[in-house]
């Protein structure tokens, strides 16, 4: 994926994670499956923004940043800082 896909991809979950708040404001669903599914929208961008920081980061270094690769979720939700 090239950066601006990732963005794109991005920002996609972010809309339907605010289309998924408003479905439970408006009582279109339960809290437990809003809640189940914001747990994966927030894995997924977890995911995009790791890979992200991988690619700008190989550019910085003047590495290639089709050489980055998306993690694990494992992975990428074990990450301590």
């Amino acid at each position: 994926m090239r950066d601006d896909e990732i963005l794109t991809r991005i920002s996609a979950l972010v809309t339907e994670e605010h289309e998924l708040r408003n479905k439970l404001t408006a009582g279109e669903l339960t809290s437990d499956q809003e809640h189940a599914r914001i747990k994966q929208l927030e894995t997924a961008l977890d995911q995009c923004w790791d890979l992200l920081r991988q690619r700008r980061a190989r550019r910085s270094a003047g590495e290639d940043p089709e050489g980055a690769a998306a993690r694990s979720v494992s992975e990428v939700e074990n990450y301590r800082q």
